[in-house]
């Protein structure tokens, strides 16, 4: 989706076209997959940070084209909403200090960001949802106006035929009807990309889902939303609603969303989710593209513009450069609190994912997907206090457990994963205790945003309280120190 594409409007033939196209280079691609020197070398990292701009007094700062115009820096992009960007990071080698090197570019990043945005009286935040947005920002007014954007929408809502409804439960509910996709802009993610062996894949990436609640869990960063406290993790809901243009109950059989946990484990490889996606989605921009042949490798452009055009939380991605590989996108972490914070997430996610994938056989009789559904979906409403379906020795039954005491199981599997990786010693220590000292204190953002909103709503009315908990948010992003060493003026 990162194309550029001219607003049109598509003609039948155009569907027809693309969708032949895709099935063919869908085949085309489980021939590159199974080309021996295919995927060989160096594993690498990489992330992309979509990122908030706030202005003085907290609210959206509608400026994202400006700003892009001033900071003259191709690793910084547009995003669907005229308030947000998207900083790609450096691909890093997964062997050494990855982590370190991630963080360090982030930081650098955004002091070149943040002198520039002040030039606009602009601010960049890295938060999950901003908690000042009001509905009024979720309107088609504050589209970043490109042809893919204009296209997407369009094209998402003539399949809907409705209104997208909105409708959040927890303490305090949220519920509300949109025509507009800028609601799906509320959304900012930390999305990470591990390069991962072919004959591996299956197992790293059933794995990765498996271990996705804790990853989750442990990072949410969503706790407020339109000013209401909702999930830990709002985004997973708004994402998937604010997305799904399936017509309700007007077929016998269910359509999947466009938003999706999955469908089932992989079975062999990367190429079934490519296929999936091919035969279980319609195509929604039938964009065709200039014919590009890498040195050894088919760029299979219309196949993975298709592929962008759907959001799994896990996604596997194909890659012509080089002798070309097959990565997993971990598309589900949310943007800060902080530099380290998000970085140890990765860390994190990604051991977990290495460390078990050896041993995955062994939990996928005892969970089946649908329990990794629950899970995923119990970790991003409740966070840390979330139950989940975990299995235990002697099991003759599903049983829930604390998250809580999975996550704590699972620092020593992640430690094995990134060692397996070459990441060295220091590195893992380093990362994994700032996800030790956040699991010993139990807060995330998530948590911190919606205590602490509570606390100020005691002495303020909910919007002055909803720019406080921001102003204080932004002021320790701004000093660096992960989320654990916050003060929490609640207790």
């Amino acid at each position: 989706m990162g194309r550029n594409v001219v607003e049109q409007d598509y003609s039948a033939d155009d569907y027809e076209k693309f969708n032949r196209k895709i099935h063919d280079q869908l085949d085309t691609l489980k021939q590159v997959i199974a080309k021996p020197s295919f995927g060989q070398g160096d594993i690498y990292i990489g992330a992309e940070l979509e990122i908030y701009l706030m202005n003085a007094q907290h609210q959206v700062s509608p400026v994202n084209l400006e700003l892009l115009d001033l900071l003259q820096d191709e690793q910084f992009q547009s995003e669907l909403n005229t308030y947000n960007l998207e900083l790609n990071l450096s691909p890093v080698k997964a062997a050494g200090k990855p982590f370190s090197q991630l963080t360090q570019e982030i930081l650098a990043k955004f002091v070149h960001l943040n002198s520039t945005a002040a030039k606009l009286g602009t601010r960049p935040v890295a938060i999950g949802i901003l908690p000042t947005l009001a509905e009024q920002h979720l309107s088609n007014g504050y589209m970043t106006d490109l042809g893919r954007y204009k296209s997407l929408a369009r094209e998402l809502c003539k399949l809907r035929g409705e209104p997208f409804h909105i409708k959040i439960d927890g303490d305090e509910p949220i519920d509300f009807h949109t025509s507009e996709l800028c609601t799906e802009g509320a959304n900012t993610s930390f999305q990470v990309h591990l390069m991962t062996e072919k004959d591996k894949f299956a197992d790293t990436f059933n794995a990765a889902q498996l271990s996705l609640p804790m990853s989750l869990a442990i990072s949410a960063n969503s706790g407020v939303f339109l000013g209401n406290c909702a999930w830990d993790e709002t985004r997973v809901a708004l994402f998937k609603q604010s997305t799904d243009s399936r017509m309700p109950d007007h077929n016998n059989w269910r359509e999947p969303s466009r938003v999706t946990f999955g469908h089932g484990w992989v079975r062999k490889g990367a190429w079934e989710l490519f296929s999936e996606t091919v035969n279980l989605y319609q195509p929604i921009m039938p964009e065709t593209f200039p014919e590009k042949t890498y040195e050894h490798n088919p760029e299979l452009a219309e196949l993975n513009f298709h592929m962008g055009t759907t959001w799994p939380w896990n996604r596997p991605i194909y890659s012509p450069a080089g002798k070309g590989h097959v990565r997993i996108e971990f598309r589900a972490l949310p943007a800060g609190p902080t530099a380290l914070d998000m970085t140890a997430n990765a860390a994190f996610a990604i051991g977990m994912a290495v460390g078990l994938a050896p041993k995955i056989e062994q939990y996928l009789s005892r969970i089946p997907f649908q329990f990794a559904n629950y899970n995923f979906y119990r970790a991003a409403k409740n966070g840390l206090d979330a139950t989940i379906l975990w299995p235990q020795n002697y099991q003759n039954k599903p049983v829930e457990v604390p998250i809580k005491n999975v996550i704590d199981d699972m620092l020593l599997v992640a430690n094995d994963g990134l060692n397996s990786l070459g990441v060295s010693c220091e590195e893992r220590d380093k990362y994994l205790q700032i996800i030790q000292k956040r699991l010993s204190v139990g807060v995330t953002g998530g948590s911190w945003a919606k205590n602490t909103l509570k606390h100020l709503r005691h002495s303020l009315p909910n919007d002055e309280a909803c720019e406080k908990m921001l102003e204080l948010f932004y002021a320790n992003q701004l000093e660096g120190l992960p989320i654990s060493e916050w003060h929490r003026c609640w207790l």
